[in-house]
């Protein structure tokens, strides 16, 4: 038994080939925050309707290095008078290496944010606060389940495609 390789061990000379994913760093790239209405809106009654839109993206920034931004979008609104409105661009460095390329896209776009959103959400919350407002606690968001439904669209949209040049 003595013979066996330990297939644990990493391979000499930087050769070694299991996946690696690491958090480099995060970072907030953009912030603003409005109070438009400042001072009268502190004397508005009843809550105002807050929508809340979100994006994502992700960039290569170098070798075996990607950006991913989460880019959240918040306004509160008062009958036809806007209460706050703040915009988050919250980003984080990752390096990836040795990741299947097929496995490449899901990370960046689905695991990465959710790595990323309790972060985005503290900034958003203090932001929101810090403007004279209860701070705004986001509903965690998941994910995995909207690139996998976003996958499904895009498959049906192809399919869609596929069909209309099929009867061309």
């Amino acid at each position: 038994m003595a013979d066996e390789q330990n297939n644990d061990t990493p391979l000499a000379n930087g050769a070694d080939t299991a996946p690696q994913v690491g958090v480099i760093t995060q970072y907030v790239k953009d912030l603003s925050f409005e109070n438009p209405n400042a001072p009268n809106v502190y004397q508005w009654q009843g809550q105002p309707e807050i929508s809340v839109g979100f994006n994502i993206g992700a960039d290569s920034v170098g070798d075996d290095v990607h950006e991913v931004t989460l880019k959240i979008e918040a306004r509160a609104v008062s009958g036809s008078q806007t209460a706050f409105a703040v915009e988050l661009v919250y980003a984080g460095l990752f390096a990836l290496r040795n990741i299947p390329e097929e496995q490449l896209q899901p990370f960046l776009l689905a695991e990465a944010p959710r790595i990323l959103f309790p972060f985005a959400r503290r900034v958003v919350a203090d932001t929101v606060r810090d403007g004279g407002f209860p701070p705004l606690m986001l509903e965690p968001i998941d994910f995995a389940a909207l690139y996998m439904s976003q996958l499904a669209a895009q498959g049906e949209q192809a399919g869609e495609e596929d069909q209309t040049v099929g009867h061309a």
